[in-house]
């Protein structure tokens, strides 16, 4: 079994990555490749991360979407084509802060 400490912590070091590649703002997200694709693994390192939370701690927190963020690194890595950047940048704007919320108060109970 991984430790959960160590995978919540890696998921807050990648939402703080995402936000800070992403800090010059939403036109510039969108005509840096660079920074999409940098963004973008570090998405499929929180789905991988959260996927590797044991079920008893996901149940134990169903305040965090975990299954949403798993079902997001799955279409990062296997339907690709299928992303669009307008979606990515409202999940970085709007569902990242209160993740980021979440996982600091999960990683303060342990």
């Amino acid at each position: 079994m991984k430790d959960e400490k160590i995978l919540l912590e890696f998921i807050l070091e990648a939402i703080d990555r995402i936000r800070s590649f992403t800090e010059a703002g939403e036109k510039a997200f969108y005509e840096d490749v660079k920074t999409q694709d940098a963004v973008l693994r570090n998405f499929q390192t929180i789905g991988q991360a959260a996927d590797d939370i044991s079920d008893d701690t996901q149940d134990a927190h169903s305040e965090i979407e975990w299954g949403d963020i798993i079902g997001f690194r799955n279409v990062i890595v296997h339907d690709y084509l299928g992303l669009d950047l307008p979606t990515v940048w409202s999940i970085i704007a709007k569902e990242l802060p209160p993740l980021r919320e979440k996982i600091t108060s999960l990683l303060e109970s342990l």
